[in-house]
């Protein structure tokens, strides 16, 4: 082995017992609980209660898996369906195969869903939780390093990929090839890291900080699906999730300029979580000190520039 290679991991999965502990899975859970993470400071900063986003998530979550797997057997059908294969294959998550697309859609209903019930705009939500989606695929795409799937083209470059696996047909595949999962990881990182600033910078919402967020991914994806090997459906000569990513991409776009002209600004603080004006009351008012500093806040000139959020 070239040390001067990324190596792949041996195994993707370790046993307690008869329980086996998957990577891949593990890569998924960590993802999920840096999003809640982070979408709840950001959401705590906009005026929200506490537990809103982590509520909202029990239902956004598993829809969002469901609609990861559907996608990823739709668009790859030929992997669990047809002469000598088994369809039950399809059920096996932990293998990997999860589309994105998928899985953004049907959590977004999931995520409406779980709004609805807590009395939240589903946009104001998706603003505050776009960045820590971001770093969710970020820590997901390192599952993918541990199944040693979804690499690139043959390179000799100095972090390239090396691979050694045996396919279930018996094929033995070896060589040095582009680490897209790292690429597509290290670039949700900057897209996480460019949402957050330009909310800061231009005071997103409606919606738009999530929207800038499919824009940004978009862009990354269609250059790292040039570099993937995987088998794939084409049309006109482009791989299926580069066609999705122009269509996400403009649609993104156009709802950044449409909405920035019919809804500018973002909504009013009181106005996006009914729970934070319960565990408000429920507090009641700040005693001692507290009481001071809560004397010296209501004090303060009217138009003093509100922190702005993570």
């Amino acid at each position: 082995m070239d040390l001067a290679y990324i190596p792949s991991p041996s195994r993707g999965v370790l046993y307690l017992g008869p329980v086996p502990l998957r990577a891949y899975a593990f890569c998924i859970i960590i993802g999920v609980v840096v999003a809640v993470w982070l979408g709840s400071k950001r959401w705590v900063a906009r005026g929200g209660a506490k537990h809103t986003v982590g509520d909202i998530a029990v239902w956004a979550v598993p829809f969002g898996l469901v609609g990861g797997r559907l996608y990823h057997v739709i668009t790859d059908h030929q992997l669990y369906f047809g002469d000598g294969k088994n369809p039950w294959n399809a059920f096996k998550i932990w293998e990997g195969g999860l589309g994105i697309w998928g899985a953004i859609a049907l959590g977004a209903v999931g995520a409406w869903i779980g709004c609805r019930r807590r009395g939240v705009p589903l946009p104001a939500y998706a603003d505050a939780i776009a960045p820590g989606i971001a770093l969710a695929q970020a820590c997901g795409r390192w599952g993918n390093w541990f199944n040693q799937e979804l690499y690139g083209k043959p390179t000799t470059l100095p972090w390239g990929l090396e691979i050694h696996k045996v396919e279930p047909d018996g094929t033995v595949i070896e060589g040095v090839f582009h680490p897209t999962f790292l690429y597509e990881s290290l670039w949700c990182v900057g897209v996480a890291l460019l949402v957050i600033w330009a909310d800061r910078r231009f005071t997103l919402g409606h919606g738009r900080a999530f929207a800038l967020y499919v824009a940004a991914y978009t862009v990354g994806r269609f250059w790292i699906e040039y570099l993937r090997i995987d088998e794939a459906h084409h049309i006109l000569g482009l791989r299926l999730n580069d066609w999705t990513s122009i269509v996400v991409f403009v649609a993104a776009v156009a709802y950044l300029v449409v909405s920035a002209r019919l809804r500018p600004g973002r909504e009013a603080p009181e106005s996006i979580d009914p729970a934070a004006r319960a565990e408000a009351a429920e507090e009641g008012p700040s005693q001692s000190s507290d009481g001071a500093r809560g004397a010296e806040r209501t004090a303060a000139p009217v138009d003093a520039t509100p922190e702005q959020p993570v």
